[in-house]
């Protein structure tokens, strides 16, 4: 698909940097369009991936069928923190020196309408591990199939290969599961650590049992791009799932958190989320984001 943006499909980088941004009080639509259309020769959809909140598409009088704030889960057993953004970037290198740049001047190209809301450097620990040692999306779909959960297709001109992606920065306590043994944290997580085996006497409450993308109806499946942060003595993972819509995302959720039916994803024992956000990001045309559906 030439229209998509391809970073989302490419292999997790060695670091990057997630940055969010309110829109300033003043802004109007004139304004956010302007920053807009500056950041717009900074956004390749492969070094820099690009998402639009709700607010920011609604200020400008687009519309893009299926976006919405994300506002936790109808009946969570557990806190699920919601922290809109209108404009997110997903900030992707190899070196880490470049991702200083990249980052100072997105934050410059927008300044007149958005102002920072948080930054979040990450990294790549090994092969794709999370920072528990746990590989980290082993059921990612592939190839035609990752395209299929990841993109829109079929709906026409300026969404057809759009993409929408949930965003949940969530903060492990280590002492918590560093005190559990061995057998506890597999249990917990619902795979062997030693040769990442899923296990099959795992209690229901294991992550990898109450994620199984297969056991939803319609099946809920994401294409996984989370990577591990740290900022001083705080660390986790930040959570990154794209998809055709947020359906497979919340019906996930809704699982985990015990809305659907009582029963508490396990991974909550020890991990917490701090934030949560939805976005849509736009396709590529002739190597530019596509934006004709933020035209009124």
């Amino acid at each position: 698909m030439q229209s998509i943006q391809k970073g989302i499909l490419q292999a997790i980088p060695s670091h990057a940097i997630y940055l969010t941004f309110h829109l300033r009080p003043e802004a109007d639509a004139g304004t956010a369009m302007d920053a807009l259309s500056a950041i717009l020769p900074l956004v390749d959809g492969a070094r820099v991936v690009l998402g639009l909140g709700a607010s920011l598409v609604q200020l400008v009088g687009g519309g893009v069928p299926g976006l919405h704030d994300f506002n936790g889960v109808a009946g969570s057993m557990v806190k699920l923190p919601a922290a809109p953004a209108a404009l997110w970037c997903w900030c992707r290198e190899e070196q880490r020196g470049e991702l200083v740049h990249q980052a100072r001047r997105l934050r410059h190209a927008v300044a007149d309408a958005f102002d920072l809301q948080q930054t979040i450097d990450a990294f790549k620990v090994g092969s794709g591990r999370d920072l528990t040692g746990y590989e980290d999306g082993t059921e990612n779909p592939e190839d035609a199939a990752a395209i299929a959960a990841a993109f829109v297709q079929g709906q026409g001109d300026g969404l057809n290969g759009s993409s929408f992606v949930a965003v949940q920065q969530w903060q492990h306590g280590f002492e918590q599961f560093e005190a559990m043994p061995q057998a506890q944290q597999d249990n917990l997580i619902g795979r062997r650590k030693s040769d990442n085996e899923e296990l099959e006497d795992a209690p229901e409450s294991a992550h990898v049992k109450r994620t199984a993308q297969e056991n939803f109806n319609p099946e809920a499946f994401v294409l996984r791009r989370s990577m591990p942060w740290s900022e001083h003595e705080h660390a986790g993972l930040h959570f990154v799932a794209f998809g055709k819509s947020f359906y497979a995302f919340e019906a996930q959720l809704r699982r985990m958190s015990g809305a659907e039916d009582g029963i508490v994803d396990a991974l909550f024992s020890f991990s917490q989320p701090l934030t949560g956000a939805y976005f849509w990001c736009p396709p590529m045309k002739d190597g530019r984001l596509d934006l004709r559906l933020l035209r009124a």
